[in-house]
């Protein structure tokens, strides 16, 4: 069969021990991302190239405070700034942060019912960054969705989304979200919920998985980069009995039980996947010589002995292929048995692809 094939992420394909190693810690109540904006307890740290060439970071729901139980100064979503390579000697350091007041603090970039209405008076949790994406004209893009609820929902999901946005800016700070909406289901199965992003020359291509890291499908569509905004342009890649091709409806191109996808065009041309194996509780990797060519077994980046509660493994576009310049940002939520939070944080993983 040509092109991408049915793979099952299942947990004999991983290794027994992690490839990536522990750098830092990179968010937190002790460091000086929450003396300088009061960015503390904090999730994702997922990293996109900006319109000047450094590298934004948008952080989900964030708290002035370690723990995310005190509600304080909950934003999402945010998004901090570096020109620092991650291989550097001491790890990644932030620069700066979007559109931070006058006290000091880092706003959320773009609306969140937060526990309230969004957009067109829909009650959602929160709005969840998924993906950022930078075009040639300077505009940049965030893929998004609003969570409905984080109780656990169907299919024995963690939460289920109302429905996948886009959201925009021209000048870098302050995000609009379109009324572009791709609604979720009421099984909360839909495979368009939890985007990630990579443009390769006129096309952006869309890899999507369904909310909550339960079993289901991943899913491969592409659009022009300035035809985003059209949901009518949208290419599916699928399988129609005899090939692969696009303009069909979209076959899985790899099931399991995802987490949030990271999906990254390294400068040597190799393709490199990211996602929480939430069957395994490992982040891993898969590579491939292209978004429509087959995608390899997974490869254990970090493990739950590494880093427990972890759900989120984000790949830096500066990533190469070498040994150790795979540079991933690990989300992290630990609770006691009481439910009190003991870990709510991001840290810098470097590993080989």
């Amino acid at each position: 069969m040509a092109g991408v094939g049915v793979a099952v992420a299942a947990p004999g394909l991983a290794r027994a021990q992690g490839a990536a190693v522990w750098r830092k810690r990179l968010t937190g109540a002790d460091l000086d991302t929450a003396a300088r904006w009061q960015v503390a307890g904090t999730e994702l740290g997922i990293p996109y190239t900006l319109e000047n060439g450094s590298i934004g970071y948008l952080f989900g729901n964030t708290f002035s405070a370690a723990r995310p139980e005190t509600n304080q100064d909950w934003r999402s979503a945010v998004m901090l700034r570096s020109k620092i390579h991650p291989a550097t000697t001491g790890g990644l350091v932030f620069d700066k942060a979007s559109g931070v007041r006058s006290n000091g603090l880092a706003p959320a970039i773009f609306h969140s019912g937060q526990n309230g209405l969004g957009i067109d008076g829909v009650w959602e949790v929160s709005a969840i960054p998924n993906d950022g994406i930078t075009f040639p004209n300077g505009r940049q893009l965030i893929s998004y969705t609003s969570v409905e609820h984080r109780t656990p929902g169907p299919r024995n999901s963690l939460w289920k989304t109302n429905y996948a946005g886009l959201a925009y800016s021209d000048n870098g700070k302050d995000f609009v979200r379109t009324n572009l909406k791709w609604w979720n289901n009421a099984n909360n199965d839909d495979p368009f919920q939890v985007w990630t992003m990579q443009r390769d020359g006129n096309w952006v291509y869309v890899f999507s998985v369904p909310a909550g890291r339960q079993h289901g499908a991943m899913m491969l569509r592409r659009v022009r980069w300035d035809r985003m905004l059209f949901p009518a342009e949208y290419e599916g890649w699928g399988w129609n009995g005899r090939n692969w091709g696009w303009s069909r409806p979209c076959t899985p191109i790899l099931t399991g039980r995802f987490g949030e996808p990271s999906v990254r065009r390294l400068s040597d041309g190799a393709w490199v996947m990211s996602y929480l194996n939430a069957a395994t509780n490992k982040i891993v990797t898969r590579t491939a010589a292209g978004p429509t060519r087959a995608w390899s077994a997974e490869k254990v980046q970090v493990t739950w002995a590494q880093e427990s509660g972890l759900y989120g493994g984000f790949i830096h576009p500066w990533s190469t292929s070498q040994p150790n310049d795979l540079h991933l940002l690990v989300s992290t939520w630990r609770r006691n048995p009481t439910g009190r939070t003991t870990a709510y944080h991001v840290s810098q993983y470097a590993g080989t692809v």
